[in-house]
């Protein structure tokens, strides 16, 4: 009785969803859409994807036209972006007079904007007339296509791509290694939105209805076979001293400085100060290498002997340092001078001398430079100083006397797929210097930290990640945090080099190929039933 009285709601609650129209379907789209944005970190309320994404699906099979199903899309995108990077807004916080007033309307701005990959998405299923099973396949397929899209056009964005959920466990992450983050997507989406196919349509012939429960009960054990291969990976994992490369001993610095005292001339010379004393603490004797976060040097370390002389008495005797600085680089040109800021990386030895510097190449948009600033004069970038930053030459593979082969990536580098490491001339492990500051106590520094942990995976390559609020960390190549500190809190984290996974993982192999690949695999069998009569 009590079970089909439950059963009767769920029908009910599915035709009121398929019947709403005008600003209500709108309203609730974009609720669903904050819904499903709480499964990422730090909550990781991964339930509450099903009844956002089943209540999608729900209300686009009610939209008559491809365009109120593509508005639909669109009002799920902008809650579903407005509540995952809601912490964008604590960065117009840092210089309250100047950029506060624009905080709310640069969220709805980034959220409404983003939310158009999802109109695509809504477009799409407006247009196809799948039911049922191959719906689900069909809208899984679609939303992973935009997924990737969204990854590299503009620059690309690829940040809460909705298979990141998973970074909590070390187990399910484990599939990132065949298929990048992207097989965590189609597991997400398809675990999220299969129950919509069970009460979608009342008095459905009972041979369909026994087809959708078995694809529901399918998908629900998907996520215990993945789990199971994450738990067969990981049993062969070195443990102990083998699992860390002989002779390196790192000390990351976390000197946690708020990003409103961080370019305070009167507090730079400061920060220096600090972050030597959390260098020199006890143990110094035994590191080989220290290393500092994205622009933990406020000064043109490059320009500065003085200043590179100071520095360098916290160098590691047999050591180097690595730190984070803004630098300048003077060009001749028509007979002028030409400068070109650049947000970098220095090795810095025992003397003072750098012996080797990395330029970030992929720049934040309206945080290091103002994309079409010829149309938009009057926006500033939010980082310090009036000019525009200048990219890097790319991607490269950096070797530091005394370390393995890495690649070197600067704060948000390491969120792109198939991106952080040359194919030729392979890193053996990652760098990843930041400043988390901007964002404060926020969800941000912690999606952040999770998506450096599925790089660590899909590479097979470590991640050494230093941060100046957090969080700083040893990663294993399988996605584990071997020490950290967490955000918000100042010290150091001693931590030896996690050695590669042998070998190369299969995504480092076929990168973002896996995508479509992925995508044939879901619409095979659409393609199967129609071929033998069925409907679609």
């Amino acid at each position: 009785m009590v079970m089909g009285r439950g059963l009767a709601g769920i029908y009910s609650l599915s035709d009121k969803l398929q019947s709403i129209t005008g600003w209500k379907r709108y309203a609730i789209a974009a609720g669903l859409g904050g819904l499903s944005a709480t499964a990422f970190a730090p909550l990781f309320l991964i339930p509450l994807l099903i009844p956002a994404f089943v209540g999608l699906l729900w209300l686009w099979k009610g939209a008559e036209t491809p365009k109120k199903a593509a508005f639909i899309g669109w009002a799920f995108g902008t809650g579903y972006f407005s509540v995952g990077l809601y912490w964008v807004g604590a960065a117009f916080l840092v210089n309250t007079a100047r950029h506060a007033w624009l905080m709310p309307f640069a969220i709805l701005a980034l959220a409404a904007g983003m939310g158009l990959f999802h109109l695509l998405v809504g477009y799409a299923m407006g247009r196809l007339k799948f039911r049922g099973v191959e719906r689900v396949l069909a809208f899984t397929a679609i939303w992973l296509l935009i997924e990737w899209l969204r990854s590299w056009i503009f620059t690309g964005f690829p940040w809460n791509l909705i298979g990141s959920v998973w970074t909590f466990s070390d187990h399910m992450l484990q599939f990132a290694s065949l298929t990048g983050v992207w097989g965590l997507s189609v597991l997400s989406l398809l675990v999220a939105s299969a129950a919509s196919v069970l009460f979608e349509d009342k008095n459905l012939p009972f041979s369909e209805m026994k087809r959708r429960v078995a694809f529901v009960l399918v998908v629900l054990c998907m996520p215990l076979v993945i789990w199971g291969y994450g738990a067969f990976r990981l049993s062969a994992a070195s443990t102990g001293a083998e699992a860390f490369v002989d002779n390196i001993k790192m000390r990351l610095v976390q000197p946690n400085i708020p990003q409103e005292d961080k370019w305070k001339p009167d507090l730079r010379g400061e920060h220096i100060v600090t972050q030597m004393q959390l260098s020199a603490r006890e143990g110094f004797k035994d590191i080989t290498h220290v290393i500092w976060a994205e622009t933990a040097v406020p000064f043109l370390l490059s320009g500065d002997k003085e200043l590179r002389s100071v520095v360098s008495r916290v160098v590691p005797p047999s050591g180097y340092l690595i730190t984070g600085a803004p630098r300048v680089e003077e060009l001749s040109v028509d007979g002028g001078v030409e400068r070109s800021f650049r947000n970098s990386m220095h090795v810095l030895d025992r003397r003072g001398e750098i012996v080797d510097t990395y330029d970030k190449f992929h720049l934040v948009p309206f945080g290091e430079y103002v994309p079409l600033k010829s149309w938009l004069p009057f926006l500033k970038k939010m980082t310090a100083g009036s000019s525009d930053f200048t990219p890097g030459e790319g991607l490269r593979t950096v070797s530091v006397p005394g370390l393995p082969a890495m690649s070197m990536l600067i704060c948000y580098e390491i969120i792109f797929p198939g991106a952080v490491a040359k194919s030729s001339g392979r890193p053996d492990w990652i760098l990843n210097s930041t400043n988390d500051g901007w964002f404060g106590i926020t969800s941000g520094p912690y999606q952040h930290f999770g998506m450096a942990q599925l790089r660590a995976v899909e590479e097979g390559l470590p991640v050494i990640r230093v941060a100046n609020t957090g969080i700083s960390a040893s990663i294993d190549p399988y996605g584990r945090v071997v020490k950290s500190l967490g955000l918000g809190e100042k010290g150091i984290v001693d931590t030896g080099l996690p050695k590669k996974v042998s070998g190369k993982t299969l995504f480092s192999i076929i990168g973002n190929f896996s995508v479509l690949i992925l995508i044939a695999l879901l619409l095979l069998p659409l393609v199967i039933r129609r071929k033998n009569g069925g409907r679609p």
